[in-house]
């Protein structure tokens, strides 16, 4: 690989997927917050997913943004999809539409592009609680609100978290979009995710010497309303999630499926538990609460693995590729 300085041509666009007017005042703070970054976007790219009105009203509020209607399957899949097939830019930066960003948060982006293999960056998302964190709520399992959890470090990572997350334009050419069978849709009532995991996955099994990068330096911060304090919704996103990686390793195989969450298991989980005890230890209950949470979520999430019926071993070659 050739270290370089990101090209001073080089543009970026910002897509944000909205779907509900629940979010609406959440939406107009995450299109501010990106007009207010140092590093100005080319253009900013909102797509509202198959809903007339509330796509009206975002062409009406917003004259300088670009508002399109999902053109693709219903869901956050077929929302970026579309934004990146409007979008003319060198890299596409995605946002949640329930998040904010640092004002330097493309600017950081940008630098991370150092060389001409690293086809996406990442960076840190962190939970905006609309109380207070539960004192029970593990920063190992902050996943679980789409914010970057404890142990993840900087530099070169297997995926990136799709609220804040940017890549190059041919990573799409190359790859195809984001999967429709795995994200998550408005009509869901059970919070899936992990397309940008099986994305960023297939991505690197076409060109594996394409590397993703974690840019911790580049800041959102994501809400999180009180319905997802709770430990019933912790425990049901855990099992959520099981769900999903069962469907990203029917898709990619076993082995690349399930490589950082083998680490993440054995190493960031064990020292969380270990780390609580030791609180609880020195008379501070909160610790064995977190250390007990952590074995819930894990169980929960294994239990949502094993629903999935994917078998753990790893799938031939052959099918790993396609």
């Amino acid at each position: 690989m050739t270290a370089a300085t990101p090209p001073r041509s080089m543009t970026m666009d910002v897509v944000i997927c909205a779907y509900t007017l629940e979010r609406w005042d959440d939406t107009l703070a995450a299109v501010e917050s990106v007009r207010n970054q140092t590093t100005p976007p080319q253009e900013i790219v909102l797509v509202v997913d198959h809903n007339p009105d509330l796509y009206e009203r975002f062409r009406a509020a917003l004259p300088d943004v670009t508002v399109v209607e999902n053109r693709k399957q219903r869901g956050l899949s077929g929302g970026k999809d579309t934004g990146v097939d409007v979008t003319t830019s060198d890299v596409v930066a995605f946002l949640d539409d329930d998040a904010v960003a640092h004002p330097d948060w493309l600017r950081h982006f940008r630098a991370a592009y150092i060389d001409e293999n690293i086809v996406g960056v990442g960076g840190t998302t962190l939970p905006a609680w609309e109380s207070e964190r539960p004192r029970w709520f593990p920063e190992e399992f902050d996943w679980v609100l789409g914010c970057t959890f404890t142990g993840r470090e900087p530099g070169v990572v297997r995926n990136l978290l799709g609220g804040n997350a940017s890549f190059r334009r041919e990573v799409f050419s190359v790859a195809g979009g984001f999967p429709s069978h795995i994200g998550r849709t408005s009509e869901q009532r059970r919070p899936l995710g992990c397309e940008e995991t099986e994305f960023c996955i297939r991505v690197r099994q076409h060109r594996p010497e394409w590397t993703f990068v974690f840019e911790p330096q580049s800041v959102i911060w994501h809400r999180v309303p009180a319905a997802r304090e709770t430990f019933s919704y912790f425990r049901s996103r855990c099992f959520a999630e099981g769900l999903s990686k069962a469907a990203v390793t029917r898709s990619v195989g076993v082995t690349d499926g399930l490589s950082a969450e083998r680490s993440y298991t054995t190493r960031t989980l064990t020292r969380g538990m270990v780390r609580g005890i030791g609180e609880a230890l020195r008379g501070e209950r909160a610790g064995i609460e977190r250390s007990y949470a952590i074995s819930v979520g894990l169980l929960a999430a294994a239990a949502g693995y094993a629903r999935g019926g994917v078998p753990l071993r790893r799938r031939p070659a052959t099918t790993e590729a396609s």
